[in-house]
């Protein structure tokens, strides 16, 4: 029997809060962190015209520089340092760490998966790509 080795991982959903008051939000990225593996990456969307049609009532320049900030300290890059310079496994709970009301993180979830890098693609298909859901069906209240 060939079976592939399953790694632990853990994720959370990186959301925008346009209304702290209303408590609605808007999924624009997903981190996953496998330790195991040391992988620890990021799919999110930066781009300022797909985010204003997400998110139109916010400062969506500032928005996207938060979000390719988040990505350089994921990615480790030295310019993001001193965060960026920590391992995968601190730099995972410090972007997951609450410090914004305008960007926030789901609860993290963990699972069980062969290829991680997938899974983030994956997740971020189903949680943030995800197809837009049809209107509701018009009814005849007269």
């Amino acid at each position: 029997m060939n079976a592939e080795r399953r790694v632990a991982y853990h994720f959370a959903v990186l959301r925008v809060v346009p209304h702290v008051h209303l408590g609605e939000f808007v999924n624009v990225g997903v981190i996953l962190h496998a330790r195991t593996i040391d992988f620890l990456g990021m799919e999110v969307v930066t781009d300022a015209p797909t985010l204003t049609r997400m998110v139109s009532d916010v400062d969506v320049d500032l928005l996207s520089r938060y979000l390719k900030r988040h990505e350089a300290i994921c990615r480790g890059e030295l310019g993001a340092r001193p965060i960026a310079l920590l391992p995968p496994s601190e730099r995972f709970h410090w972007l997951c760490a609450p410090r914004s009301d305008l960007l926030q993180c789901s609860a993290i979830h963990e699972g069980l998966e062969v290829d991680p890098r997938r899974t983030l693609q994956e997740l971020f298909a189903g949680l943030v790509r995800r197809p837009a859901m049809p209107p509701a069906p018009e009814t005849d209240l007269a």
